[in-house]
């Protein structure tokens, strides 16, 4: 059943009242204290002290407006302008899709891989919010880490996050997949790209249409995209440096088939959480 919209409240309505009004309209406790804690500066743990602060019209008519929104399905990360990933609070927005759990994945694989790198860049392609690529940096500080993606709004969202997580030690560059990055520069290459069918369902769903499509979708299959990057970071790649790359849970399979046919050697697949495929991996073979 869709979560009904909040009706508006009276001012002089408590943060107790409030927060029990907007849970029943998203079912979500948790999304109603977020979208409050939001707008008044509290975590959850202020909230509660202060519970039985009155609020505003002003303050109340906003909550009317996030709640209405989270309720079409907008991010709930994009209505609080945040997203935690790896442990850090990441700004996003409708300009950057919201980091995913599982995308922590890649960046512990990353980790391992880097640590029988040769020396040479980490390249993050297809940054979007810096997530990936400020994770490494601050995991892997003797490491040079460059971040490219082919958006420039995607690119100021990163650089926003740069600055503020790991200032100085991500470079960012405009670049269509690793166009920008010089042959046998790198030592690994690590992506979480598009990988959804075109016409896949889910695209059109509550959850996925406010994000960016051009992040999600990636031709008929889902690989035009890993396709090319597998090509490219071969090029990029030193000799016994690694590409890591994120895929949909069906997608293994060919993604270790491209990989073979690419010449990489010493392919692996972990599997998340969920006991899904979901990050393969192979180093620069001598083909």
């Amino acid at each position: 059943m869709k979560p009904a919209a909040l009706d508006p409240l009276p001012a002089g309505t408590r943060i107790a009242a409030a927060l029990a009004a907007a849970a029943t309209a998203l079912a979500s406790r948790l999304d109603a204290e977020l979208l409050l804690g939001h707008l008044l500066g509290l975590d959850r743990v202020g909230l509660l002290r202060e519970r039985e602060r009155y609020l505003e019209i002003p303050t109340l008519e906003a909550l009317r407006v996030l709640v209405a929104q989270r309720v079409e399905g907008v991010p709930l990360a994009y209505l609080i302008g945040r997203r935690e990933f790896w442990s850090l609070d990441f700004d996003v927005d409708p300009r950057v899709l919201v980091p995913r759990p599982e995308t922590e994945l890649l960046v512990e694989t990353a980790l391992a891989l880097a640590a029988h790198a040769p020396p040479g860049l980490i390249v993050d392609v297809g940054t979007g919010s810096g997530a990936i690529a400020v994770a490494l940096a601050r995991e892997l500080p003797a490491r040079e880490l460059l971040a490219v993606d082919d958006d420039p709004a995607a690119l100021a969202v990163a650089g926003a996050n740069v600055a503020r997580l790991a200032p100085g030690r991500v470079t960012l560059r405009l670049s269509d997949l690793l166009h920008v990055v010089a042959p046998a520069s790198c030592g690994l290459v690590v992506s979480n790209p598009p990988y959804v069918e075109d016409d896949w369902p889910a695209l059109a769903s509550a959850a996925l249409r406010h994000e960016p499509r051009h992040a999600l979708a990636a031709g008929a299959d889902g690989l035009t995209v890993i396709r090319r990057l597998v090509g490219e970071a071969r090029c990029c790649l030193c000799a016994d440096g690694w590409l890591a790359v994120e895929h949909g849970a069906t997608q293994g399979p060919a993604v270790r088939d491209l990989l073979t046919q690419a010449g990489y050697g010493d392919i692996v697949t972990q599997r998340d959480l969920a006991g899904l495929e979901r990050v393969s991996a192979g180093r620069r073979g001598d083909r």
